[in-house]
């Protein structure tokens, strides 16, 4: 592919994080990698061991399939106030990962993602894993985690072409301008 980005995507969670890369070259998408992290291993109350898993894990990554630029998925509040701290606590060490790997990071919500990959917000884990799977000619379902990681890739390979044009048709720098239909890019 001519001028194709590489981008690393992430679904942040304690036990599971997910992370899919592909290369987009305009409207082309190619599957490069995808998999998860796991922190089973350790004891439930081991919150630093599981964090460490997921910095070093998604730092290996980086370093293994070299982004330009890598999507985060926005968690937002559970039922439960405690799964919702330690998800954020998870999603910080995702985010710490790949800003100490100087790679430029964007957010986008579920919805979002949802929406850019099978059209609608309300999709069920396996539409994603479907249209993940036609998108990018795979030959099987990726995992349920990993199909999400490559959906927010793959909506950040839609919406950052539009945040570059909007960044080179205005005087305000991305940065300064962040949101994007609510999602954030930093």
């Amino acid at each position: 592919m001519s001028s194709s980005v590489r981008i690393l995507g992430v679904d942040p969670g304690l036990r599971t994080t997910g992370f899919g890369v592909i290369e987009a070259a305009g409207a082309k998408l190619r599957y490069v990698a995808s998999g998860t992290i796991k922190t089973d291993a350790l004891p439930t109350g081991d919150l630093p061991g599981r964090l460490r898993i997921l910095y070093e894990g998604l730092c290996e990554v980086v370093r293994r399939y070299e982004p330009v630029c890598a999507s985060v998925e926005i968690v937002f509040v559970n039922v439960n106030p405690q799964s919702t701290l330690l998800l954020g606590q998870a999603r910080g060490a995702a985010l710490t990962a790949l800003v100490a790997n100087r790679l430029p990071v964007a957010e986008y919500t579920a919805l979002q993602m949802k929406k850019a990959v099978v059209g609608h917000g309300q999709a069920r884990k396996e539409q994603v894993q479907q249209m993940i799977a036609r998108l990018l000619a795979l030959p099987g379902l990726p995992g349920p985690d990993a199909a999400d990681a490559l959906g927010i890739a793959v909506t950040h390979a839609h919406a950052g072409a539009s945040l570059d044009a909007l960044a080179a048709a205005s005087p305000l720098a991305r940065r300064a301008h962040a949101q994007y239909r609510k999602g954030r890019a930093y």
